[in-house]
This record gives C-alpha cells, structure tokens and sequence, in this order.
C-alpha cells in the first residue's frame, strides 16, 4: 500500500486516533508492538489557533514514531486553514481531518460526525485545507450520520476528487456512538467502486488477529485501524501481523511483559506532562493492562490511588513478583 509518499511494506495496520489514549507513551508501546502508522490523539483546531497548551502539546512527535499524521477536528474553515499552517510546521507525514468522533460536545458545534449532517460542507472544508497545507490530507469519518442518511460511497468519491490522500471507515454511523456491530459492508462497498483509487482503511471492531484477517480478506481494505482494543493491550499489532504472515497465534504477553510495559507508560508518562499530571492520567490504564488476572483488585486500587511515582513502581514489581509466582499459564 502506497499513501501519498510513505510506502508500506505488506498490509499495514494502523493505530487510531483516541483522545485521552493515543498520546507519546501510548503511542511509542504501540510502535514497538509493529504498528505500521499511528496518529496523534484529535486536537482542536480553536485551540491550536489560540495557543491554548494542551492542544499545542499534542503536536509532540518524535522521530522514531515515524510515519505519524496528526488529527485536528473543527468546524469552521478559517480556523481549520490556520490550524493546518500549524500542523505543517510540527512536519508529520499526514495531516488527517477527524469526521467521525460522535461526542455530543464536538457534534454540537458541527465538528467531528456533527458535519455528516452537511456533507456539501464537508466537501468545502476538506478542499480548503488541500489546498492550505503541502501535507497530504487524509480524511477519518464514519458511514453517516444515522441509518437513513449513510452516503459514504459518495462522500468517499467526492472528498478523493477534492484531493485527500487516503480515507479511515468507521463502520458504524454517529448515532450507533460505539453501540452495536461495525458494518463493513458498506466499507467494501467503497473499496470496489471503480471510480476509487486512493487507499480505503477500514476500522471498528478489530479485536483479534483472526478477525483481522477474516476483514481483511472479505472486504479487501488497503489497511485496517485499530482503536479501542489496542488500549492496554499494544502487542495486538505484533499478533495480527504475526498471524497475517504465518497462520499461527502467538502467545499472549507474559506479566513480566505485561509490568515492563506498564513502568516504560508511566516512566513516559511523567517525562511528557510531569509528575503530578503523568501519575493521575496514567490510573485510566493500569484497569486495562491487568485486565483478567485473579484477585487484582487490591493491587490496582492502590495503583489508582497512590500518587508518589518511586511507590508505584513498587507496586508494579509486587504485581509482577505475585503473579510471576502464582499464574497459570491459562490467566497469562
């Protein structure tokens, strides 16, 4: 697969945008892991223009996470041309327009799956910023806005005429939110349209490495973006890609991966934003890396509630120590 200049050797899976998840630490365990592409978490274009901090801070990359786009999302096509200057300035690969968040705070304002509702200014905004940025624009979206409005064989065709490099297919419409099945039928739909002949990446619901080669296979996407079931768990890229080339599973990762992981997320953590603010937004994760181990609940309230960097660590090791000891290899 060929997007724009960065060439992909075999097929490419790619890391999702996630607000609150796919930010520097997360993202460099998942790169480790054999993720092919990754995009920064979706920054607003408001405050990017006002140089409010959090939204510069998310410009952050780092050379080995390269190929990287970064995702902005607004509504309004002066501030989207602004913001795509500042974008060019932090040099990622891809600039990439967020079309698809169905949060009732972003949808409001006409931004994220909100403009699905406006698919005619849908199509201006995104020729704007072709035209405002040297970045190659690829775009993220959803199949529509609900089940009686889902256009996504004509979006697809109209936003690759205004020139956009690439297309992310959630296969889901803004009212599911995250509810029900993906549809990828609609997906292979637009990857078969004659008339199409940028790269179709399709995500929702990839969970395994079985069923990315079943997707794969059945509805002939360029590449597939993973989300949600790479939160606590970034080895899935290094199993999908090892059951795509061999046919076989992989082991799932051991506890003492499984603890090195989590001190490398902390330990990045507190370097990007800080001691307090690294220890407090880390909590989210320990839930989902210790997910399944027998009698963790102790052991992950501490970890929620202690705020001194040198005592969690502590507690990681009593972790990996307890269930180094104890696991069977079916809790593994």
């Amino acid at each position: 697969m060929r997007l724009a200049n960065i060439e992909f050797d075999g097929f490419p899976l790619f890391l999702a945008p996630m607000e609150d998840v796919s930010d520097p630490p997360f993202r460099a365990l998942c790169k480790q892991a054999g993720c092919d592409m990754m995009y920064t978490e979706f920054i607003s274009v408001e405050g990017l223009i006002r140089d409010a901090h959090k939204s510069i801070q998310k410009l952050d990359i780092y050379d080995y996470e390269r190929p990287i786009g970064i995702q902005i999302f607004g509504a309004e096509i002066d501030s989207m041309r602004r913001a795509a200057e500042i974008v060019e300035e932090a040099q990622p690969e891809v600039l990439d327009i967020n079309f698809g968040c169905p949060v009732k705070k972003v949808v409001c304002k006409m931004a994220g799956a909100g403009i699905l509702k406006d698919i005619p200014r849908m199509v201006k905004l995104t020729a704007e910023i072709v035209n405002a940025t040297q970045l190659p624009v690829t775009v993220k979206t959803r199949l529509g806005w609900d089940e009686n409005s889902i256009m996504i064989s004509e979006v697809a065709e109209r936003l690759q005429d205004v020139g956009i490099q690439a297309l992310a297919i959630h296969g889901r419409t803004r009212k599911q939110m995250y509810k029900g099945e993906a549809d990828w039928s609609h997906i292979r739909r637009v990857k078969e349209n004659p008339r199409i002949h940028i790269p179709i990446i399709g995500n929702g619901d990839i969970d395994s490495p079985e069923k990315a080669l079943e997707y794969k296979n059945r509805y002939g996407v360029d590449g597939i973006m993973i989300g949600r079931a790479s939160i606590g768990n970034p080895w899935i890229f290094r199993q999908i890609k090892h059951y795509l080339e061999t046919g076989e599973k992989l082991d799932p990762p051991s506890i003492e991966e499984k603890c090195t992981a989590v001190r490398q997320h902390l330990k990045h953590s507190i370097e990007w934003k800080g001691e307090k603010l690294g220890v407090l937004e880390m909590r989210r994760h320990y839930t989902n890396y210790f997910k399944g181990l027998p009698l963790i609940k102790t052991y992950r309230s501490r970890l929620v509630t202690e705020s001194d960097p040198d005592r969690i660590y502590a507690i990681i090791d009593e972790v990996e120590a307890r269930y180094s000891e104890t696991l069977s290899s079916q809790y593994i």
